[in-house]
């Protein structure tokens, strides 16, 4: 008997989730780069900036907001700030700049909110209806207290 036949229907659920959520984020971020020239990672640094008052923030923020090494969130602002759509400005902090949100990302970022929340609407919000959406929402809630209950458990996470 193979490992696929010994998986129960929490397993299967399990893989059928992870399957669902890969194929639909890899087709979201192909809509975004093919129809708005943006990347994901893109997408993601442009709406923190937006939700900020100033649409700016200290880079510390921008990195705790997307969870990602510094490393990475600097070289993502890099290519951003080549293309135009940030910029890294002083800080209060003199060690560590903020990223400021330009004119064109901001026409960027507007151009592609609609967009996107076009595509999860059709792909996932209008499939799963009201009532599955509403319990979809509150497994995903649980699971994320879950997870905060069990970083503050675990300090190596």
């Amino acid at each position: 008997m193979g490992w696929e036949q010994e998986l129960g229907e929490a397993d299967r659920m399990w893989r059928t989730y992870i399957e669902m959520a890969k194929h639909l984020g890899s087709h979201l971020q192909q809509h975004l780069q093919r129809e708005c020239d943006l990347s994901a990672a893109d997408f993601e640094v442009l709406v923190r900036l937006t939700e900020s008052e100033r649409r700016e923030m200290p880079v510390a923020e921008v990195a705790a907001a997307t969870q990602w090494e510094k490393s990475r969130l600097s070289h993502q602002l890099t290519r951003m700030a080549q293309r135009g759509l940030v910029e890294r400005v002083d800080s209060d902090d003199r060690r560590y700049p903020d990223v400021r949100l330009t004119d064109k990302g901001y026409a960027a970022i507007n151009k592609a909110v609609p967009e996107h929340t076009e595509m999860v609407h059709a792909l996932f919000v209008d499939v799963l209806g009201p009532e599955r959406l509403a319990g979809f929402a509150q497994a995903c809630a649980d699971v994320l207290r879950a997870l905060d209950e069990h970083r503050e458990r675990d300090c190596s996470l």
